[in-house]
């Protein structure tokens, strides 16, 4: 049967909004209830089944600070040791065995690589008030350590990319999840009708395909929609001699058509998802491509993100666009930057690596700040795990191989306390042996940030409440300001 038609305004429904008027029901409830107050609010979303503790929030739990989330996603596994955790301990130790000592904390299946100590090759410099030591692979992001918040005891179980990348992004080794973003946008909502709630942006080799950025049981809609950097949506520029009206008159048969198809079907969440994705492409195709449009960008700008400057060229226009639609109230942008898997050269890998999103992610950070939006935005920057002490491969080029007992993230921007490092790996880097953070605890303390109670946010899937951290999750209280 068709879903009963909104009370308010008689558009026929689905629990996730309007599809013949574009307004979700969120939107149309904020509307008629202005100057009612939270708690009238929420009473009026929860008589409509939003605000309970098994739908979308609408509302947060609390007052979040965050607001949008921008993803900087290191796919492959940057080097701890060679980034934000250094360790001088591998100068004096080179060549040498990993010590008894800390072989004993090294699980069986996680002993990959225990021969052949490699000291950083890179130098490490302090900065800020804050004094925090970063890698010379990131000078410019350095520059901004007073609001990094350095997690380098990150730990999880999996030495393998894909489930690891599943688990730290989806809460699950299994890949069949909702995405952080996909939970997020499903929430919270965008505060764009004319966008999706949940960009993706990739350069590199994607080692876990769309499932990084899946809606899982989500209903379909919230799945992240790919998007190719400057060049925006695929196919979204109006064919040429169709104007508006038409292409309305066409959309509104096609959904009367694939509605009657629905009530025969009865429901069902790609069918709804397709529906929706019509009329979101419509409004796209008719107000959205000026948020792509880098040309509208000050030349002064540009530069600051590394536009135009060869190797951040592509990751520089990604971070301006994240700006970008982090002003026009996307909720949560990724932009995965693959490539960091050094298993040979990490010397020369990470050197390119580090060239390509150096500047971009500090002219992010600035330019967040120039236009404040960076008390409201939460930057995330990391990958699924780390890399060893030990030597891997060609001993004239070596590499380091897989290591999730301890690695680094950092965080930056709404709600997050910069300026300092938690927790710690052991004096070689193999094992996180001060204040272990899972990635579970990471999605917790994310959630927390964006005014979302972990326990009270779920989903009704198969008959149980599915929550985000279904595996556990604690909030890491020292990240927030």
């Amino acid at each position: 049967m068709r879903p009963e038609g909104c009370r308010g305004c008689g558009y026929p429904t689905s629990d996730i909004g309007h599809p013949a008027s574009g307004l979700s029901r969120r939107d149309f409830l904020r509307q008629g209830g202005l100057g009612l107050g939270s708690f009238a609010l929420a009473s009026l979303l929860a008589e409509e089944g939003l605000a309970d503790e098994g739908s979308q929030l609408a509302v947060p739990h609390w007052p979040g600070k965050a607001k949008n989330v921008i993803l900087l996603w290191m796919g492959g596994g940057p080097s701890h040791v060679d980034t934000f955790d250094p360790k001088p301990e591998l100068a004096k130790l080179q060549g040498k065995k990993v010590p008894e000592s800390i072989q004993k904390l090294v699980p069986m299946n996680n002993r990959l690589r225990l021969e052949n100590l490699y000291p950083a090759p890179f130098e490490y410099r302090r900065y800020g008030r804050s004094g925090l030591p970063v890698s010379d692979l990131f000078r410019e992001t350095a520059k901004h350590v007073d609001d990094l918040c350095i997690i380098r005891s990150m730990k999880h179980e999996s030495v393998i990319h894909t489930p690891a990348e599943y688990l730290t992004l989806t809460g699950s080794f299994t890949g069949t999840r909702p995405s952080l973003g996909s939970w997020l946008t499903y929430g919270l909502g965008s505060d764009n009708r004319n966008l999706p709630g949940f960009i993706v942006m990739i350069t590199g080799e994607n080692f876990s395909g769309p499932s990084i950025y899946s809606a899982g049981f989500l209903p379909a809609e919230y799945q992240g929609t790919l998007v190719k950097g400057a060049e925006g949506v695929p196919n979204l520029r109006m064919p040429a001699g169709f104007k508006d009206e038409e292409r309305r008159r066409q959309l509104d048969f096609l959904a009367r058509m694939n509605r009657e198809h629905q009530d025969r079907q009865g429901a069902n969440s790609e069918l709804e998802a397709r529906i929706q994705s019509y009329e979101l492409a419509y409004r796209m195709q008719t107000s959205a491509s000026e948020a792509f449009d880098l040309a509208k960008e000050s030349e002064e700008t540009k530069k600051l993100y590394g536009i135009g400057a060869g190797d951040s060229n592509e990751y520089g226009q990604f971070c301006l666009l994240g700006r970008r639609l982090v002003e026009r109230g996307v909720r949560f942008i990724q932009l995965v930057q693959a490539g960091w898997d050094a298993h040979g050269d990490l010397k020369g890998n990470h050197e390119k690596q580090a060239r390509k999103i150096d500047r971009p992610v500090a002219g992010l950070l600035e330019d967040l700040k120039r236009r404040g939006l960076f008390e409201s935005t939460l930057v995330i920057w990391g990958g699924e795990f780390g890399r060893t002490p030990t030597v891997e491969g060609d001993k004239n080029k070596p590499g380091r191989d897989h290591s999730p007992l301890g690695y680094s993230v950092w965080l930056a921007g709404a709600g997050i306390k910069g300026g300092q490092a938690i927790g710690a790996t052991d004096e070689i880097g193999y094992t996180a042996v001060e204040r272990p953070v899972h990635p579970n605890d990471l999605q917790a303390t994310i959630l927390h940030a964006m005014g979302i109670d972990q326990h009270k946010f779920h989903y009704r899937h198969n008959g149980r409440n599915e929550i985000v951290t279904f595996n556990g999750g604690t909030v890491v209280k020292e990240c927030l300001a």
